[in-house]
């Protein structure tokens, strides 16, 4: 590592002030930092306290959260194009098709993600922004494996160019950048991002009855189908009705919901691995307990609650289920605690959380045409949280006044 240190320190003159490549400095300086510790400090003299940690490796740290995700992600894309095809298949087979599926979108979304990022840290003079190295991986985990590449490559140059640079860059966007782009694809391209297009085929044909839905729009499609209660099967019949292969459990048991091996986004269907995810940013720091904990308790009571005023099977589905189907839990651990667009008091976090929480199950039950409510949530959120950690230090400030009088 010291030669590639010393290769880049001898290169260092030709892209500092006055030097050859001078524009493309924030280029050079991107490489350097990501590789190794800047050796900059905040002041000349005075007391320093010194850290290995920036802003790339804190990125670094979500992102190492997601490969759990990504890697269990990979396999199921191999299982369910297995599935689909009605054909046997090794552990190996499995990966190499979800490899072969997975990894462009992967290499598409940071490369248009970076290319975005670079072209403003060029025009603009300033440092490239690392949040791509997160939004580089989230947007595809959060994709189907069908999606197209140029659409990949379209949603993240959107998500940077208007969720972010029109802000300021990171740190000054009030929107999620990854939800941004989801539900750009989701508005923009609806037949790519939602009904029955996610399960892989390839050249291949899906077998007799394969339909290939998620569990989220089986459930709103009892809505459909005029879901008045005991006159349909309930959610829970109709996802057990879906066999995960012949002779086998149902796709959607309880127990497979949460093992996360049926159609879905790439990254999102398993619970195990986001809460893999979950424990390594709660241990490092990285991530807001009380806003994880708040949408899934928000999420929980709500749908209890909607549960017994029930008028349709899609509100009677157990709460349980709302936890499990969907990205729900992905969302709550990955993009509700993004550190710029969310709420930053302690109070602030759980109402935050709540919120997420309550209308993710609002949106969902009331409104089947979009399943899945947490995006629209989270984004709903985005716009609020300043608001809300404004009026919660407003309540802190009028305790203290109160206090001081006494």
């Amino acid at each position: 590592m010291k030669f590639l240190h010393d290769m880049l320190e001898k290169q260092k003159p030709l892209f500092e002030k006055g030097g050859k490549f001078e524009k493309f400095y924030y280029l050079w300086e991107a490489n350097e930092t990501f590789l190794f510790t800047p050796a900059t400090t905040t002041r000349k003299t005075g007391v320093q306290v010194r850290d290995a940690i920036d802003l790339k490796r804190l990125m670094m740290t979500v992102v190492i959260a997601m490969v759990p995700c990504l890697l269990f992600g990979i396999w199921n894309t191999g299982e369910q194009h297995f599935i689909a095809i009605g054909q046997e298949a090794t552990f190996l087979d499995k990966i190499w098709i979800g490899s072969y599926t997975v990894l462009p979108l992967i290499l598409v979304s940071y490369a248009a993600g970076g290319l975005a990022e670079a072209v403003f840290a060029i025009a603009r003079k300033h440092p490239i922004n690392e949040g791509f190295l997160v939004t580089g991986m989230l947007v595809p985990l959060v994709c189907p494996a069908t999606l197209p590449l140029w659409q990949m490559a379209l949603a993240n140059i959107f998500a940077v160019v208007i969720a972010k640079e029109v802000f300021g860059g990171t740190g000054m966007n009030v929107l999620n950048v990854a939800m941004t782009a989801r539900a750009f694809l989701y508005f923009a391209y609806p037949q790519q991002i939602s009904g029955s297009v996610w399960t892989y085929l390839g050249d291949e044909k899906a077998i007799d009855g394969y339909s290939g839905a998620t569990p989220l729009s089986i459930a709103a499609s009892t809505v459909g189908e005029g879901g008045v209660l005991d006159k349909i099967p309930t959610v829970v019949e109709q996802l057990a009705a879906v066999p995960l292969e012949y002779g086998q459990e149902a796709m959607y048991s309880l127990q497979n919901l949460i093992v996360g091996v049926y159609p879905g986004s790439i990254g999102s269907t398993s619970i195990i691995c986001v809460a893999i995810g979950a424990v390594i940013l709660i241990a490092t720091g990285v991530a807001s307990w009380r806003i994880i904990f708040g949408t899934m308790i928000g999420a929980a009571i709500t749908a209890f609650g909607v549960e017994l005023l029930a008028v349709n099977q899609y509100m009677a589905m157990p709460f349980h289920y709302h936890l499990v189907i969907g990205g729900l839990a992905f969302a709550a651990v990955f993009m509700a605690t993004d550190p710029v667009s969310a709420s930053h008091t302690f109070t602030g976090k759980w109402i935050y959380g709540l919120l997420i929480g309550f209308f993710t199950i609002i949106i969902r039950v009331f409104n089947p045409a979009y399943p899945e409510g947490v995006m629209l949530a989270v984004l709903l959120m985005n716009v609020f949280a300043p608001l809300i950690d404004f009026y919660v230090i407003q309540a802190n400030k009028k305790r203290r006044i109160q206090r001081a009088k006494v």
